[in-house]
C-alpha cells in the first residue's frame, strides 16, 4: 500500500498541537482520518520527542476496544493510561461510537497534561448541543477524500514513468479519491470496492444511525440526487420523480429527512442559490454534490458517467477543500429576443466562492471551444457588475488565456494541480 502524505491536514493538526482544545477530525468514512491520526500525526509526535507510552491510541470501531464503548469505561481507561509525568496525547478514532462521549471528553479536557484528538464520521456529534457541552473547547478539521493533486502524487508513485495527467484525470473522474481505490489493480476491482463500500459502510451507517426502515427509498433518493448532479432540485421535485419515474409514493418531508441524513454522514454537500445582484440567498431549489465522484458513479452502477457533471462536481469539491464558502449564483440580465423585444432572463453562475474578503465567480465548461457554449458561459459573468475575478474552468487542453471581457480561462488539470490557480490565472 502506497503512503499518501496529506500535508494540508497534517499541518493543521500540528499547528493545533498542545493547544487547550479538543481537536476533532471529521469526514466521510474511509477518507483517511484514521491514517492521518494514527500514522502520520503519530509519527510526527515521535519525531518531536514524545515517548510511545505517552501516546494513547484508541480505535472504537475495532474489536480490540469494544469494551470502551461505555463512557465510564472509556474515561477510566484514559485515566489509567495517563497517570504519569509529562504530557499525554490521546487519539480516539470514531469517537461517536461511544454513547455519551461528550461528557467524557469535556471532563478530560480540563486535565492540563492531556492533548486530545478525535475523529468522527457524522456531523450529528458536532451539533449545537455538543459544541455547548464542549464549551467552545472543540476545534474541527474537516477532511475530504483525496483531491486530484493528492491523487496525482500517489498516481505518479504507482505508475512511475508511465504516469500521465490525462489518464490520471480520467481515472479520478470515474473512480474518485477514496484512498484505498488506488490499491485496486483493475477497473473491476475498483468498481466492486466502491459499490460494496456504499452498500456495507455508507448506506448501512446512515440506516443504523437514523433507524431508517425504508432502506430502498433511501437508496433511490441517493440515486436520484446522483443523477441530478449539477441540476437544481428540491424535496418536492424528488418526490415527483419517485411518482413519475419510479412509480412510488414518498412525501416531501421524508425526502427532506433522508437528505439531511446523508448530508450529516458527509456523503453529499449542499449548495444554496445566491442572488448576485440582490445580494441575498434564494430559497427553494438547491444543488447537491457527492463528496467523491467515484461514490456518485458507484451509486449509478457506473452507467451514467457524464464528464460534464463529473467535472462540475470535482470543481465544487476542490473549492470547498480550499476553504471557500460555495454558492450557486443567479443573476438577472436583459436581452432582446428574436423579435427585438427586450426581456428579462435569469442566468446561472456555477459557483460564487467567498473566503474572508475574497470572492471569485467560477464557471465549469467542459467544452469551451464550442461557440454556443462560450456565449452561454460568458454571458452571466459579463453581467456581474463588480470587480471580483471571473474564471471559466474548461476540459479543453489549453494554456491560460483571457477573453476580451477579461475573463480567465484555465484547463481543469492546471486548475486542480495549482492551489493558487484562482489568484494566478
Amino acid at each position: 500500500m502506497i503512503e499518501i502524505a496529506r500535508p494540508k491536514y497534517l499541518d493543521k493538526l500540528l499547528k493545533k498541537k498542545d493547544k487547550d482544545t479538543i481537536k476533532i477530525v471529521t469526514g466521510i468514512r474511509r477518507c483517511g482520518k484514521s491514517y492521518l491520526l494514527f500514522e502520520l500525526f503519530y509519527r510526527q509526535l515521535l519525531i518531536s520527542g514524545v515517548k510511545t507510552d505517552h501516546v494513547i491510541k484508541i480505535a472504537l470501531d475495532s474489536y480490540e476496544f469494544e469494551d470502551l464503548l461505555d463512557r465510564k469505561a472509556l474515561g477510566n481507561y484514559i485515566k489509567e493510561h495517563t497517570d504519569g509525568e509529562g504530557k499525554y496525547y490521546v487519539l480516539i478514532d470514531e469517537v461517536q461510537k461511544c454513547e455519551g462521549f461528550e461528557s467524557v471528553l469535556n471532563g478530560l479536557s480540563r486535565n492540563k497534561n492531556l492533548d486530545i484528538y478525535v475523529t468522527g464520521s457524522n456531523s450529528k456529534f458536532l451539533s449545537s448541543d455538543i459544541i455547548t457541552e464542549f464549551r467552545d473547547r472543540g476545534e474541527e478539521i474537516h477532511m475530504q477524500p483525496l483531491s486530484f493533486d493528492e491523487f496525482w502524487g500517489a498516481y505518479k508513485e504507482i505508475h512511475k514513468e508511465n504516469a500521465q495527467t490525462d489518464k490520471a484525470w480520467t481515472e479520478y473522474s470515474v473512480y474518485g479519491g477514496i484512498p484505498r481505490v488506488l490499491d485496486c489493480d483493475t477497473e473491476s476491482e475498483k468498481r466492486e470496492y466502491l459499490i460494496n463500500l456504499l452498500e456495507y459502510t455508507y448506506e448501512k451507517d446512515v440506516v443504523e444511525r437514523n433507524k431508517i426502515k425504508d432502506t430502498a427509498a433511501l437508496d433511490d433518493i441517493m440515486k436520484v440526487i446522483a443523477s441530478a448532479t449539477g441540476s437544481l432540485t428540491n424535496p418536492a421535485k424528488i418526490s415527483n420523480t419517485f411518482e413519475s419515474v419510479l412509480g412510488k409514493t414518498i412525501s416531501d418531508n421524508t425526502v427532506r429527512e433522508y437528505i439531511k441524513d446523508i448530508k450529516q454522514a458527509f456523503i453529499v454537500s449542499e449548495a444554496e442559490r445566491y442572488d448576485v445582484k440582490g445580494r441575498k440567498y434564494i430559497g427553494g431549489n438547491k444543488k447537491y454534490y457527492y463528496v467523491d465522484p467515484g461514490l456518485r458513479n458507484a451509486l449509478l452502477n457506473f452507467r451514467q458517467i457524464e464528464p460534464t457533471h463529473a467535472m462540475e462536481n470535482i470543481i465544487f469539491n476542490e473549492l470547498v477543500g480550499r476553504g471557500f464558502s460555495v454558492d450557486i449564483g443567479e443573476n438577472t440580465v436583459y436581452a432582446n429576443d428574436e423579435n427585438g423585444k427586450r426581456k428579462k432572463l435569469k442566468t446561472e453562475i456555477d459557483f460564487v466562492c467567498n473566503k474572508d474578503s475574497r470572492r471569485y465567480y467560477v464557471q465549469s465548461a467542459y467544452n469551451f471551444s464550442d461557440e454556443q457554449v462560450m456565449q452561454r458561459e460568458v454571458r452571466p459573468l459579463t453581467q456581474v457588475d463588480d470587480s471580483f475575478k471571473k474564471i471559466i474552468v474548461t476540459g479543453d487542453k489549453t494554456p491560460v488565456w483571457h477573453t476580451e471581457d477579461g475573463i480567465a480561462v484555465i484547463n481543469i488539470i492546471d486548475f486542480l494541480l495549482n492551489p493558487n490557480s484562482l489568484d494566478e490565472c
